[in-house]
């Protein structure tokens, strides 16, 4: 005999063949034995759910916890509620035994544990589920298992047969920092107990972020760590691992008596990263162990002590700190070398030199709502250092000769304008470059503002408006030449360029002034408005009108002397020459104004198809300038020394790419434009044009002291032909090619292909340029290459990859470079092979690849790498580099 009361707060469904039952606090029932059996009817059998539900309520504030994250208090201080469900429910009065049998499953605090059969034993205060056992915690975690054996609260237990699956979680890939899919993590024990409701302990466990096989689940994951015990702490965030091995396809391949790492939920964890392994012949075999500190959520500091066999230790420290409004790092490498005398000495290396080290930092903080302050700097004990011991840096740039960027700026962005002051400083990382010839900016200054004006308040004007304004500081020890042709180099080292004749205009003998020895400033202000009128046919007629007013400020040092080498051999070079450049005239200050009109007309024809639109549009254009600049001007020209006429720049006022040149005279451009939009998204386009020097200087024809203008195209009255033709039938394939023929023969002066496809396991592209010899630039032959890359996927899991470029100009070189023996149009001047498998829990590549390149000493060498890289999903990544080098026999070419 026995009586219990409902608690107020329990919530009981019972399933029997009927709709669910619910009783409250008021119920009263009476129950019967009968040889230690109870004999339930449908109302007992309702009743005795119900004291099952409270037998099993947990205390308030209490909670328990698996794999997954801790499960949140109850705020409340009431008792939670608990929901039941069973296909039959029993109670055995003499043993004091509740049963929930069929479909059991028990609702609590945001967790669900089901099976086949739970049982409450009220005098033990234990839990036993069995049967297609599981339980899902708030986060989503699953637990799968033979049986469960848990206290009244699922604090404490034991777990047969246990299998965790986690949720999953999303990947970002540490290569690019963007998200690469997501993953799952999964844990498994013939034996596991939990404890003090934040650790779980998996007897002979095994981990892994592998998804078992659909088609055999018993089959080994591709990887897996096993160990005697693994022990994850919830409330350390980390997982440990006692007596492990890590296995491939079931096979063990390393033993670790003892590591640990975060769990899964872990972004961020204090601890030893993935070790890293290298090799390179003047450094020895070498390893890095990173140690991680995560100091407090908003900053962290990695330290990596790397031991070379021939070199010694190199530390590497790095700090990293987020703000609110920005963030930064800051980085040091430092290394006392045991053998300095393995690299080569000075000047093509920095084997003089026992203490080497590198300085890093890069910051951006955001000021107010459009405006960022920020820096980024890099400071060497010798340029050769980043080099030497593969030191990576975001200061450096890299176009086949490398220099570190140093800046510090202030940058407003609007919607119609922007605000940039900067300051800069230049580090050579080749032997062949000389400091003292690199420039210092302080400042350089943008401005630029966009604004419409209001016809009703301008007298019927209106249009839009834009000034754009650039002042420019610079200041460099020793003056930058180059030589044109044949270039002229130091007798002792040959690095430098010791070239200081020139004769504008021509080729043989003579030299370019790349920078000034000195300091040099200038100011510009462009000023321009432009308005769009579209007239009852369609015809689009843009008047527009312009100023350019340029301000140079001179201080030379014409006193200074460079010499390479000692003896009767020795080269110099004098600041002096550059004045030779500048028509020796008097370099105090330069002032110009360039003033323009113009008027910009198309008229656009529109056609409709079966297939597609098409538009036609001719373009004409009339820009009227003096003859030359108003008021004195100088030949330096630092900041506008690339010029390429295309397409992209036929309909421009001006094509020059920076500010110390400015078109002038009156010149007409005229072309027009096709475009084809099919209907199943594809498209063609095609522009063609040219441009005439009418009246007036022509100054793509006036040389200045580094050539620009001269064998660009523009230099005669009527230019070359420019062309365009892009090409995408569909999402497979896309091709375009740009041209620039000859005015007169029409022969091909400049010619870019590229080509990209995509036909589903099969992507790459297709790259080709020939550009003609320009003598007169230090171009001596034609510049042509060909390159090719592509990407297969064998499969889900497998892909292979691989590129080559072609030096097509090598067979152009003079003999004295590459012999008797020509090399052909297909000599090869970098390629690489590569391959590796990807799933959702393992990433291996191995790529080779075999480039030219300078390697700091002077010299052109082929560099070639193998670079493997294994990632075990959340367990870490290994890399694996060699490379070596080669300077004899480089395909017939002698540098």
């Amino acid at each position: 005999m026995g009586r219990r009361s409902c608690p107020a707060n329990a919530v009981v469904r019972v399933r029997h063949g009927r709709g669910p039952a619910r009783l409250r606090e008021s119920a009263r029932l009476k129950l019967e034995t009968r040889g230690g059996a109870l004999a339930l009817t449908r109302a007992l059998l309702a009743g005795t759910t119900l004291f099952f539900a409270s037998a099993l309520m947990l205390a308030p504030g209490s909670h328990a916890q698996t794999a997954g994250p801790r499960v949140a208090k109850t705020q409340t201080g009431q008792p939670d509620k608990m929901l039941v469900e069973a296909t039959e429910l029993r109670y055995d009065a003499d043993k004091n035994v509740v049963s929930a049998v069929g479909n059991a499953r028990l609702y609590y605090q945001g967790r669900t544990l089901e099976a086949d059969r739970v049982v409450y034993d009220r005098n033990t205060g234990r839990v036993q589920a069995e049967g297609h056992a599981k339980m899902t915690e708030t986060d989503g975690t699953v637990l799968f298992a033979d049986h469960f054996d848990l206290t009244d609260n699922f604090r404490d237990g034991f777990i047969e047969s246990l299998r965790v699956e986690t949720p999953p979680k999303p990947y970002i890939d540490p290569a690019t920092g963007k998200a690469a899919g997501s993953y799952k993590t999964y844990f498994s024990s013939p034996r596991s107990e939990r404890t003090e409701a934040d650790t779980m302990v998996f007897d002979k466990g095994s981990y892994t972020a592998c998804e078992a096989c659909k088609n055999d689940p018993d089959k080994p994951p591709l990887w897996r760590v096993r160990a005697k015990r693994i022990i994850h702490k919830n409330d350390e965030k980390m997982i440990y691992y006692e007596d492990a091995s890590l296995e491939l396809l079931g096979i063990p391949i390393a033993y670790v008596p003892f590591f640990s790492t975060p769990d899964p939920s872990v972004k961020r964890k204090s601890g030893i990263l993935s070790p890293h392994l290298v090799y390179k012949s003047s450094l020895g075999n070498g390893a890095g162990i990173p140690i991680f500190w995560a100091l407090a959520p908003d900053y962290d500091f990695t330290f990596t002590p790397t031991y070379y066999s021939k070199q010694g230790f190199l530390a590497n420290g790095e700090w990293r700190q987020r703000f609110d409004i920005g963030e930064y790092f800051v980085r040091a490498n430092g290394i006392a070398q045991q053998n300095p005398t393995d690299f080569p000495l000075s000047p093509w290396g920095a084997g003089d030199r026992t203490l080497r080290g590198s300085f890093e930092s890069k910051g951006q903080l955001a000021i107010a709502d459009e405006w960022k302050f920020g820096w980024e700097f890099t400071l060497l004990s010798d340029k050769w250092f980043l080099n030497d011991y593969h030191v990576p840096s975001q200061t450096v740039s890299t176009n086949y000769f490398s220099e570190t960027t140093s800046t510090v700026y202030l940058n407003g962005q609007g919607e119609r304008g922007y605000f940039d002051l900067r300051g800069y400083y230049f580090e050579g990382l080749s032997s062949h470059d000389f400091q003292p010839q690199q420039p210092l900016a302080h400042p350089v200054w943008d401005y630029n503002k966009t604004f419409d004006i209001d016809p009703a308040q301008t007298f019927g004007i209106g249009g839009q408006a834009e000034l754009d304004f650039n002042l420019t500081s610079l200041s460099a020890a020793a003056a930058s030449f180059q030589s044109v042709g044949t270039q002229v180099l130091d007798n002792v080292y040959g690095l430098y360029n010791v070239c200081t004749n020139y004769v504008p205009g021509q080729v043989t003998g003579t030299c370019l002034l790349r920078g000034v020895g000195g300091e040099y400033t200038r100011a510009t202000l462009d000023a321009s408005w432009k308005r769009k009128f579209i007239d009852p046919v369609g015809e689009v007629w843009t008047p527009f009108t312009f100023a350019h007013l340029n301000g140079e400020w001179f201080n030379l040092n014409t006193t200074n002397t460079y010499t390479f080498g000692a003896g009767p051999n020795a080269s110099s070079f004098t600041n002096a020459s550059q004045l030779g450049f500048l028509g020796n005239k008097d370099l105090s200050f330069f002032g110009e104004i360039i003033p323009g009109v113009g008027l910009d007309y198309r008229f656009p024809f529109l056609a409709k198809t079966s297939f597609g639109s098409m538009t036609l549009e001719p373009i004409a254009q009339i820009i009227l300038r003096p003859n030359d600049q108003i008021g004195a001007h100088s030949l330096v020209n630092l900041d506008a020394q690339s010029l390429v006429f295309d397409d992209s720049n036929l309909f421009n006022w001006n094509r020059y790419s920076g500010y110390d040149r400015f078109e002038t005279g009156t010149r007409a451009n005229y072309g027009g434009q096709f475009t084809m939009n099919f209907k199943d998204g594809g498209y063609a386009n095609v522009v063609a044009g040219q441009s005439y020097q009418v009246a007036g200087t022509n100054s793509y024809a006036t040389p200045d002291a580094a050539n620009i203008g001269l064998s660009s195209g523009l230099d005669t009255r009527r230019s070359d032909y420019v062309t365009a033709f892009s090409f995408a039938p569909n999402s497979m394939i896309a091709f375009t090619a740009k041209s620039r023929f000859d005015v007169d023969t029409f022969a091909a002066r400049r010619i870019d292909l590229i080509a990209s496809y995509n036909f589903g396991a099969w992507t790459g592209n297709v790259q080709y340029a020939n550009y003609q010899a320009q003598p007169v630039l230090g171009y001596y032959v034609r510049r042509e290459g060909l390159a090719l890359s592509s990407r297969y996927k064998i499969s889900d899991n497998y892909f292979a990859q691989g590129n080559i470029t072609f030096d097509m100009s090598r067979q152009f070189y003079p003999t004295y470079l590459i012999g008797n023996t020509s090399p052909g149009p297909f000599a090869i001047a970098a390629f690489g092979i590569g391959g590796g498998y990807q799933d959702d829990c393992t990433t291996f590549s191995v790529n080779y690849s075999s480039i030219y390149q300078d390697n700091g000493n002077g010299a052109l060498v082929r560099n070639q790498t193998v670079l493997l890289q294994l990632q075990l999903r959340t367990l870490g990544d290994a890399k694996l580099s060699q490379s070596f080098s080669t300077t004899s026999a480089l395909d017939g070419v002698k540098y």
